[in-house]
C-alpha cells in the first residue's frame, strides 16, 4: 500500500501542475455524462414510470451506477489502457521489478479527472434521496456502501479481462466496451426492464444485477433484505478475472517493440 500511495501522490502532483487543464477536463467529463442525464429527464417528460420505477428511483439507480463506473475508471485506468503498455514493450520492464505486476499496472495510471463524473453521480443520487421516498436505515446505508464497493470491483474486473486479452491480441478489443461503457449507458435504468433473459445473464454471468437491480429493490422496499448483501457476493467475480490475468502473464511474449 505504501507503493500505491506513492503512485497516488505522483499522479496527483502531475495533475496539479496544469490546474486549468485539470479543471477544464473535469468540467468536460461532467458535461459529457450530463447529456445522458438529459436523456433520462426528457424520457420522463412523456412517461410517469419505466418498468415500475419512478423518475427519482431511476436517478438513484443511475447515480450509483455512474459512481461505481467512475471509481473503477479512476483507479483501474491502468488496465483499461494496458494495450499501450503491451505494444510499447513496457510490460517487460514491469516483469523484472520485484513488485506485483497488478500493483504496478494499477499505479501506472490514475484518472483524477473522473471527479467530474463522480460529482454528477453524487448530485443525482442526492436529489433522488431528497425527492424520493426511501426510508433510510443503517442497513440501507451499508447497502449503498456495498454497492459502490461491489460495482467498483466488478467494473475493474472487466478492465482486467480486457487487459488479459491483450497478452494474446496485443491490442484491446472494442467488444469489451459493451461491458464497460455500454454497461454504464444501459445502467441508467434497472436491469429488469431489459427482460428476463438479460436479468439472468446479468445475475449469473456478469453480475451487474447484483450491484444494481437487486440491492436497489431493497433500498426501495421492493426486494428482500438479504438483497443488500449481494454486492459483496459480486466481488467474487474478480477471482476468474485474476485467473485469466495469471494465465496471460504465463503465456506473455514480448511484442518486440
Amino acid at each position: 500500500m505504501k507503493l500505491y500511495w506513492k503512485y497516488f501522490q505522483i499522479h496527483l502532483k502531475s495533475c496539479m501542475e496544469y490546474k486549468a487543464s485539470f479543471i477544464l477536463t473535469c468540467i468536460g467529463q461532467f458535461l459529457a455524462s450530463f447529456n445522458i442525464f438529459l436523456g433520462v429527464y426528457f424520457m420522463f417528460q412523456r412517461f410517469t414510470a419505466i418498468g415500475g420505477f419512478t423518475y427519482h428511483e431511476i436517478l438513484l439507480c443511475f447515480g450509483i451506477t455512474l459512481m461505481e463506473f467512475s471509481l473503477a475508471e479512476t483507479f483501474g485506468r491502468g488496465f483499461d489502457m494496458f494495450s499501450d503498455c503491451i505494444r510499447k514493450g513496457e510490460f517487460d520492464r514491469i516483469l523484472v521489478r520485484p513488485r506485483s505486476e497488478i500493483l504496478q499496472v494499477l499505479g501506472s495510471r490514475i484518472e483524477f479527472t473522473r471527479i467530474g463524473r463522480m460529482l454528477q453521480a453524487a448530485i443525482m443520487f442526492s436529489y433522488g434521496i431528497y425527492a424520493g421516498d426511501v426510508d433510510w436505515s443503517f442497513s440501507k446505508i451499508l447497502t449503498v456502501v456495498f454497492m459502490l464497493i461491489g460495482g467498483t470491483v466488478v467494473f475493474s474486473g472487466i478492465f482486467l479481462i480486457s487487459a488479459s486479452i491483450c497478452f494474446f491480441t496485443l491490442d484491446s478489443l472494442e467488444i469489451i466496451n459493451i461491458f464497460t461503457d455500454g454497461a454504464r449507458e444501459y445502467g441508467r435504468y434497472p436491469v429488469s426492464i431489459y427482460g428476463r433473459r438479460v436479468l439472468i445473464l446479468c445475475t449469473f454471468v456478469i453480475p451487474y444485477a447484483l450491484i444494481q437491480y437487486y440491492p436497489l429493490t431493497y433500498l426501495l422496499d421492493k426486494g428482500k433484505p438479504w438483497y443488500g448483501m449481494l454486492p459483496l457476493a459480486a466481488c467474487l467475480f474478480v477471482l476468474p478475472c485474476l485467473l485469466l490475468w495469471k494465465y496471460g502473464v504465463r503465456h506473455y511474449t514480448s511484442s518486440g517493440s
